[in-house]
Parts: structure tokens; sequence; C-alpha cells
């Protein structure tokens, strides 16, 4: 009997995907230590529209602050590896 079972996508590749371009550039500046006003500045766009793309960011990532944040997105590959050795 062969397995029917259909393998299930990883969750790692799922968060990574379902990020936004724009998610992953507020991640990267986050990652940089900028605060929202300075993430809104380089952006060009509002401070509360970084709020909503960090507050979905965090929620699709499942984490509650920017240490969970940070971390996760180290995990899961979507900050360079040189981030850490910084």
């Amino acid at each position: 009997m062969g397995s029917s079972r259909k393998r299930r996508p990883s969750p790692k590749g799922n968060a990574r995907r379902s990020l936004t371009p724009r998610q992953k550039e507020i991640l990267r500046l986050v990652a940089h230590g900028l605060t929202n006003r300075e993430i809104a500045q380089q952006l060009a766009i509002s401070v509360r529209t970084v709020e909503v793309h960090r507050f979905n960011l965090m929620r699709r990532l499942k984490v509650r602050n920017v240490a969970q944040l940070l971390r996760q997105a180290l995990l899961l590959r979507l900050l360079p590896k040189t981030f850490a050795s910084r």
C-alpha cells in the first residue's frame, strides 16, 4: 500500500512567501533599528501605514514584540546571515 497522504508545505516557506515585498522591506528596516517615523520618512509613507505593515507582519509571523519578530525573521531566513554578526 502506497502512502496517499500529501505532503504539507513547510510553515517556514509559507510565512516567507506570504510576506509582501513591502513587509519584507519594513522588516529589514526594523532590523536595522529604525523607528516607525524613520521608516515612514525613508519610504515616503505615513507613520500609520508603517504601523499597519508592522502589525500585519507580526500577525503573519505569529509574534508579539520586536525581539520575537527579529528572531523569527532570522529563523525563517528573511534577513541575511550577516545581520546576526553585526
